[in-house]
């Protein structure tokens, strides 16, 4: 069974997946924002938006909430890194 340090940073590698995801998803609609001539297709994709804006800061204050205290950045940076290359390979 895995010790609670590898629980603990897969727990925080999955919310930074979750995290990158979103933000794929929300820079997705909001180039869409405004773009068609129906202002109830409009006014969908602004809900949309703003749905995944609170979702991202939502994840992230999860996430900040898991990170250890004085954790190492450099890591921090590495790991996120692995995710964006992930995120790249899957086409978001």
């Amino acid at each position: 069974m895995a010790d609670d340090g590898e629980y603990a940073r897969g727990r925080r590698d999955g919310l930074r997946l979750a995290l990158a995801t979103l933000a794929a998803e929300e820079a997705k609609w909001a180039a869409l924002l405004g773009e068609s001539a129906s202002w109830r297709t409009n006014a969908t994709r602004e809900v949309r938006h703003k749905t995944l804006q609170v979702a991202q800061k939502r994840v992230q204050t999860v996430l900040n909430r898991l990170r250890p205290r004085g954790g190492d950045a450099a890591e921090d940076q590495a790991i996120d890194g692995e995710v964006a290359d992930a995120l790249e390979r899957l086409g978001l």
